[in-house]
Formats: C-alpha cells, sequence, structure tokens
C-alpha cells in the first residue's frame, strides 16, 4: 500500500473527517483490520487564517512547499492537501516535489461529468469562489461551467465557514441560510452544487438540495484510496 502524504489542520475539523474517511475506505476494499498508511502535517489554522485575511498568498506557499518536502522526506507517495482554498498553492507545491499531488478539485470534477452535468454551482471560503485558481481548473481543465453565488451570498457561505464550521459548531439557521444560497444557484441554472470547501459537508447533505451535491472531501479521500492501493 501506498503512502499518503497529508497537508491538513486547514481546518482539523475537516482533517480529521479525511482521516476517518481514508481508513474507512481502505477498510471495505482490504478487511475489517486493514488502515491507510498515511503521514499528517498539520498547520495551527489560526496562523493560516490570520495571512490568508492578510493577503499573504506568499507567506503561505512557503508554508504549504515546506509541508510538502517534509511529508515527501517522510516516505509520502502522493500528497493531499486536505483544504479547496489552499491549493491556489497547489503549482508551487507540485513543482517542488517529486511525488505527485492529487488535487481536490479532479475527483469532483470527473464525479459531475460522469454524471452527465456540465453546470454547477459553487460554494467555498471568498477565495475560492472569487479567485480564478479553483473555477480556472473547472473551467479550463474539465469543461464544466461555473456558477458563484451573489456577492451577498457569497459573503453569508464565507462568514459561516470562518466563524462557525472550523470552530466545530454546526447550527440550524446556517443550515437553511445555505439551503436558500444553493437554491437560487438552482435558479441561475446550476445542475449540481460542488461543496468546494472541506468543512461544508458538516452542515448540509443531499436532502438540503434540489440537485445532485458533490462533496470534495469525501471524493478527494477516495481518489486518495485509490491511489493507496493501485501499487
Amino acid at each position: 500500500m501506498r503512502m499518503i502524504g497529508l497537508i491538513g489542520g486547514m481546518s482539523w475539523e475537516s482533517s480529521a473527517e479525511y482521516y476517518r474517511l481514508l481508513n474507512e475506505g481502505v477498510r471495505a476494499r482490504r478487511g475489517p483490520t486493514a488502515s491507510a498508511r498515511c503521514l499528517l502535517w498539520s498547520f495551527d489554522f489560526a496562523e493560516i487564517e490570520a495571512l490568508q485575511h492578510a493577503g499573504d498568498w506568499d507567506g503561505l506557499t512557503a508554508r504549504m512547499v515546506d509541508a510538502a518536502r517534509r511529508l515527501e522526506a517522510g516516505g509520502a507517495d502522493a500528497l493531499l492537501i486536505c483544504t479547496n482554498t489552499m491549493h491556489r498553492m497547489a503549482p508551487a507545491v507540485e513543482a517542488a516535489v517529486a511525488v505527485p499531488l492529487l488535487h481536490i478539485a479532479d475527483p469532483a470534477a470527473e464525479r459531475v461529468r460522469a454524471a452527465g452535468l456540465r453546470r454547477v454551482g459553487l460554494l467555498g471560503t471568498a477565495f475560492t469562489m472569487e479567485q480564478d485558481f479553483y473555477k480556472g481548473r473547472l473551467t479550463g481543465r474539465h469543461g464544466l461551467s461555473v456558477i458563484v453565488p451573489e456577492a451577498a451570498d457569497r459573503a453569508i457561505v464565507h462568514r459561516i465557514i470562518y466563524e462557525e464550521l472550523v470552530a466545530g459548531r454546526v447550527r440550524p439557521e446556517s443550515r437553511e441560510a445555505y439551503r436558500g444560497v444553493i437554491a437560487r444557484l438552482v435558479e441561475q441554472g446550476a445542475e449540481a452544487v460542488i461543496l468546494g470547501c472541506t468543512e461544508i459537508m458538516l452542515l448540509v447533505g443531499p436532502d438540503d438540495s434540489a440537485v445532485p451535491l458533490f462533496d470534495t472531501t469525501a471524493l478527494h479521500a477516495q481518489a486518495a484510496v485509490d491511489f493507496a492501493l493501485s501499487g
């Protein structure tokens, strides 16, 4: 079994889900006592969040590259960045190591296309929804048409992620707010919605949407299991 290197702690709430999903996936395919071979580099998310909102992307890139090199030196055969937003640094991470980086957007986009869908709504942090590093990969590499919420809805989605979900707080009123945002994306023509933040799956699920939801956390972990067991 190949070793998976996880760049996590952003937040640890979703990193814990990654660890659970990786181990459940391996156990389901290898038997009841089997578990995933993995290494975790876990950041202090308070430091990362402060740099994100300060716009210090160079400082964040240096930290991500350092984490990737440490995991590679520790024996990782592939890397996962356990957050959508920090895939802004994916090109720099890929250039810094010799092992492959399994990009979080690819499994979701591939599953959307396999379902015969093309026009997707995207939920995530403001960075993910508004910058091109993520939307550009969905459109340029996978041929999807991407719809993001209007400005007021983007602010709601971002606030709930940073003020509630990363702290493990799941509130019914926030679920209702996300349901409203999803419904408005559907009204704009979204055939599906990509949950482009690894904490969103803590809040909403299939029953909260009239169209399919594609959870990047679960799909990313599944891709890592496939890689780990393919060697």
